[in-house]
């Protein structure tokens, strides 16, 4: 059985079609600068097929990938593909599972698509666009939020008036849980159990960190939207709110433009001066530039605070993952962070830390936390339950 598993973002669509008898992905690609003018890129077989097209809409993005998979001779006919998974960021405290797409699901989905205004109506537009391409194959939604669904209300709850909860909906919701999920079971896999404590980093230019117990969430860094939590890439992650009217008044900005300046302009890119990419960030490091060593400090800092305070919730952890771009493929990060830990007893093997984008067991064997880094696979774990939703339909 061939799946399809779907990133719709406001101008862009990214895929990954995967045979799910071995689960491996067939091919893989994006489309770009939708409704712009477009172009686009298709990876199969050790092969890159990159064109510039005009691209209107998702419906032109969609038809034109599906034109292009017979083309490319990546499947023989549309008849394969069984099924399609999408990924939605938000689903509030409606969807705490993944559904197949009916008619109440997508006005649910249309109810709540103000809770994440960049991407949940982008989400809908992928949706759409395969019903009308694909009207006899069935759409799954998976929910960024919905592993954070265990969260107890004395967590989830700000210390706000409570009537802004009742009213309006505002708690935290986390983000990234597709993606703690496959970290969760595959932590389950490699400790061949299901009871153990997990602090799962998914540390990449968006970053949340997440305390598990038994497999379900217990709590997590993001909060009412991905700008919470930790210093990212480009986001400021926690703040005192306090500082907004002052900055708004000498800038001369509205609070849409700040939200704005904490969402593309802070965190790492806003503390260094230099990059949002941590490749440029440690290199500046290593050659002693003080704004980098600033901003890699106290980056280190807000990853290890959060790892820290979750330490504490669960009463111990048997393990801590580092996953994403950053978590899989820096050491340097993954030292550093260990080394703030020390006095938890995590100990880490340098050796053993130096790769990147493997799973493996980077912790010594004396150290009282292990220290594993996990490649996720968000697409896998849309396809996964596309799969069984579809054979239990």
């Amino acid at each position: 059985m061939k799946i399809i598993s779907i990133n719709a973002g406001s101008s862009s669509l990214k895929f990954s079609l995967i045979n799910m008898e071995n689960e491996n992905v067939i091919a893989n690609g994006v489309f770009e600068r939708i409704g712009i003018d477009g172009k686009y890129t298709i990876k199969f077989n050790g092969q890159k097929y990159e064109k510039e097209e005009q691209l209107n809409n998702h419906n032109d993005a969609v038809n034109i990938l599906l034109k292009e998979l017979i083309n490319l001779k990546i499947v023989n006919t549309l008849d394969e593909i069984e099924g399609v998974g999408h990924r939605v960021v938000q689903g509030k405290d409606i969807f705490d599972k993944t559904v197949i797409v009916d008619d109440e699901v997508m006005k649910k989905l249309d109810s709540i698509k103000h809770f994440a205004p960049l991407h949940n109506p982008a989400n809908m537009l992928g949706i759409e666009a395969f019903k009308k391409a694909l009207p006899n194959v069935p759409n799954t939604v998976v929910f960024d939020t919905a592993f954070h669904q265990t969260m107890n209300k004395e967590t989830y709850l700000y210390a706000v008036p409570y009537e802004w909860y009742e009213k309006y909906g505002i708690r935290k919701y986390g983000a990234h849980g597709t993606s703690h999920r496959y970290i969760t079971e595959t932590t389950a896999q490699i400790l061949n159990t299901d009871k153990f404590k997990l602090i799962s980093c998914h540390i990449g230019n968006g970053a949340s960190i997440t305390a598990i117990k038994d497999e379900k969430c217990i709590d997590t860094s993001m909060g009412f939207t991905p700008l919470a939590g930790v210093m990212m890439g480009t986001r400021s992650g926690d703040i005192d709110p306090s500082l907004l009217p002052p900055v708004m008044e000498n800038e001369n900005k509205n609070i849409d433009e700040i939200i704005n300046d904490l969402n593309k302009k802070s965190g790492v890119l806003g503390l260094s001066g230099i990059s949002s990419d941590m490749r440029d960030l440690e290199t500046a490091y290593n050659e002693g530039n003080e704004r980098a060593i600033l901003t890699m400090n106290k980056y280190v800092r807000r990853i290890t605070d959060y790892i820290a305070q979750y330490y504490v919730l669960l009463n111990g952890a048997d393990v801590i993952a580092f996953t994403a771009g950053v978590g899989e493929n820096s050491p340097l990060i993954r030292k550093l962070v260990c080394d703030n830990l020390a006095c938890l007893g995590v100990k880490i093997d340098e050796e053993k830390n130096n790769i990147r984008g493997k799973q493996a067991l980077i912790s010594t064997p004396d150290s009282k936390i292990k220290v594993y880094v996990i490649p996720t696979d968000e697409e896998l774990m849309i396809a996964r339950d596309t799969l069984s939703l579809i054979k239990n339909a």
